[in-house]
């Protein structure tokens, strides 16, 4: 069996003398202050084994490479760097922080900001499944996969509404527009349109869910995905009207995404797995560089959703939880939509969406238990 990336960082780290571990961990402090790691979590650092999982939980298994490449480099150990590179197969960007501004294909009027460098596009994707990886899962759990529609005939569509601008100017998700680019990539990678709103009332989130079942294209598909990012209630999605004292009504309940797109509601979806990822808090526990998808510490009757529907084909992942904090960077974004994204990108091809979700959320937990 392969090596993973954090057996191959431990590696690494192994060969590296005293010294040379010591220039590493200071290079990684040294790092500019939204792209390194803060000292006093590096002091914690004792072996190779707790220097490769800081780097996994902070870069991601799609980020660490790269960036231990890079220091390895500007300290001098251009052997392991290259002895690294050869055994990961890395041929990935270095992970920065407010990448180059990409425009994609003309008449879509689409601009992407995304923390890679600038030739990201052409070097990162989706893995996809071989043939014989396919042939093999259809001749021995055919009847339990969802027809896949073939490529030139399908119309795949994916809504995405993203809530970044509130009235209550303290509620402003900063770092969200990452989350919006890092998904939206994610979603045509994956073949979908995606159809966008942004800073959305709860009336019109409902609208616009109302209006995302009854699109005809959907006949002509085999799945959807239906993503939101917001400040949430356990059982709701905040709109950006929404004000704890003034306007505490401006609230979307979540069960209201899976009536819409019901087999009565949506027969375009009919017999079509739909897959509902939301992104917003659930109360609990503070950070500090980190900024959470909650209301501010004085209404803390907000705890994000806590939902997961039973409806025929339906499944769902949630950002954290119950009773505790989604967190997100202010330039980088959310934990959970970047460790979506690296997880459905580097394992899609191989595991069942519930284990890429079994994926997703360790992940998430551990990093933001390291804030």
């Amino acid at each position: 069996m392969a090596k993973s990336v954090k057996a191959r960082l431990e590696d690494t780290f192994n060969d590296l003398g005293k010294d040379e571990l010591k220039k590493f961990k200071n290079k990684l402090c040294d790092r500019k202050k939204d792209q390194g790691i803060r000292k006093a979590r590096i002091e914690n650092v004792t072996d190779a084994i707790d220097l490769a999982d800081l780097m996994v939980i902070t870069f991601t298994s799609t980020g660490a490479v790269p960036v231990t490449v890079e220091i390895l480099e500007l300290i001098g150990c251009n052997e392991q760097a290259a002895e690294l590179k050869e055994n990961t197969g890395q041929g990935l960007p270095v992970a920065r922080s407010g990448g180059d501004v990409v425009d994609s294909k003309a008449g879509q009027g689409l601009k992407v900001k995304f923390a890679l460098s600038d030739d990201w596009h052409t070097q990162l994707h989706v893995i996809p499944c071989s043939q014989e990886f396919k042939n093999k899962i259809l001749r021995e759990n055919g009847q339990e996969i969802y027809e896949i529609k073939n490529k030139p005939v399908r119309k795949r569509l994916a809504l995405l509404i993203n809530n970044i601008d509130f009235e209550d100017k303290a509620l402003t998700r900063k770092g969200a527009d990452r989350d919006e680019d890092n998904m939206e990539w994610l979603l045509k990678e994956l073949d979908y349109q995606v159809v966008k709103h942004k800073n959305l009332s709860a009336k019109d989130m409902e609208k616009a869910v109302k209006d995302f079942a009854q699109r005809q294209e959907h006949a002509y598909s085999d799945s959807t995905f239906v993503v939101i990012m917001s400040h949430g209630k356990r059982d709701a999605i905040l709109g950006v009207h929404y004000n704890a004292s003034s306007n505490p009504s401006d609230t979307f309940l979540t069960d209201k995404i899976y009536h819409c797109l019901n087999t009565e509601n949506c027969p375009g979806l009919r017999d079509k797995p739909k897959v509902i990822l939301i992104q917003a808090c659930r109360g609990g526990e503070h950070g500090h560089v980190w900024a959470s998808d909650s209301e501010p510490d004085d209404s803390m009757d907000v705890e994000g959703d806590d939902y997961v529907h039973k409806e025929k084909d339906f499944i769902s992942l949630m950002s954290c939880t119950p009773d505790t904090k989604s967190y997100r960077h202010v330039q980088n974004g959310t934990f959970y939509v970047q460790n979506l994204v690296d997880v459905i990108m580097n394992h899609a091809h191989e595991d069942h969406i519930e284990e890429l979700f079994r994926k997703v959320n360790p992940q998430t937990l551990l990093q933001e238990q390291s804030v």
